[in-house]
């Protein structure tokens, strides 16, 4: 039997979404590893982060009700590694007093910018379809977006002042919005498992 197109759209946009991810992943995390910049490396190890989610939902949309929402939980905790990540890396940056070059910085940050747009364009559609696990994805591109505009405009303010700073508090910034989502998500999805349990009994 064929799949349903809602299924089969969703499947195009979920992967499409993993793969853009994962390609600029490795592009943003060599940048941020050549400037030593905390905001370019968080928000390259959200692209990690959000490829490997939108994987896990590929993998999952054909699960029951109640096991997508146990994985939503999951999820919400994957969404607290980029959180981590950047505290840690903002603290060596701390140490170093080092700013990164500013024009790598704002360009990467503007190609950042274009990917995860067109994510969060691609999945806008889906993000009230399958409960917690699109609304995962949705959110993460949306936010990520978000963040790569401060991301340009720290490279612009960098190049003023040639400080740490201006990285150091965006990269916190990311940690901060990665948290708020974690527990947007955790919310939601614990929501979804009461309600499957309650439907189950």
């Amino acid at each position: 039997m064929s799949e349903p197109p809602s299924n089969s759209a969703l499947r195009r946009a979920v992967a499409f979404v993993a793969l853009a991810n994962l390609g600029y992943f490795g592009i943003e995390f060599g940048v941020a590893l050549a400037i030593g910049s905390v905001s370019l490396f968080a928000d390259g190890i959200d692209f990690l982060e959000d490829a490997s989610v939108n994987l896990l939902i590929l993998i999952a949309l054909e699960w029951t009700a109640g096991k997508r929402a146990l994985l939503g939980m999951a999820l919400a905790g994957v969404l607290l590694v980029p959180a981590v990540a950047a505290l840690w890396t903002a603290v060596e940056k701390f140490a170093s007093h080092v700013p990164p070059a500013p024009i790598p910085l704002s360009l990467t940050g503007l190609g950042a910018l274009a990917v995860n747009s067109a994510c969060a364009l691609v999945l806008a559609r889906f993000r009230h379809d399958r409960g917690s696990l699109t609304k995962a994805a949705f959110l993460s591109a949306r936010n990520d977006a978000l963040t790569n505009i401060v991301i340009i405009i720290t490279g612009f303010v960098t190049a003023y002042w040639q400080s740490i700073w201006p990285d150091l508090i965006v990269g916190v910034g990311i940690a901060i919005m990665n948290a708020d989502a974690a527990r947007e998500v955790w919310t939601t999805a614990r929501n979804e498992h009461l309600a499957a349990d309650i439907a189950e009994a």
